[in-house]
């Protein structure tokens, strides 16, 4: 069975795409991945990790406008915003149930998962 690839990306890949990649790192129903858009990110976003995703999550409309114009060469995956403010620390309980949430419900639109 194919696991899908999941690209979670925020601004800086410091706090919010960092903590979905680490709550979700050992879930066996897909791979996760996460980048951040700016150059001071933790883990910057390339070519590399847009070709290996199968869905991109981001966390403001503003990060997929971003992708889209950054990387409008590229066949890009589904981005889907998950509308989650840059106001929380890095493993914030608040934070790990509001991705949980979204995660899961769009793991269930695309994969049926």
């Amino acid at each position: 069975m194919h696991r899908p690839n999941l690209l979670v990306i925020c601004g800086k890949n410091k706090r919010r795409s960092r903590t979905a990649e680490y709550i979700f790192k050992n879930d066996h129903r897909f791979n996760i991945r996460s980048a951040g858009l700016s150059p001071q990110s933790n883990r910057k976003i390339s070519e590399g990790d847009l070709n290996w995703a199968d869905v991109t999550l981001v966390m403001e409309n503003d990060h997929r406008s971003k992708i889209r114009k950054l990387y409008s060469h590229l066949d890009l995956p589904a981005i889907e915003v998950l509308d989650i403010p840059d106001e929380y620390e890095f493993m914030d309980e608040e934070l790990i149930e509001i991705l949980t949430a979204k995660i899961n419900t769009l793991l269930e639109i695309h994969f049926n998962a």
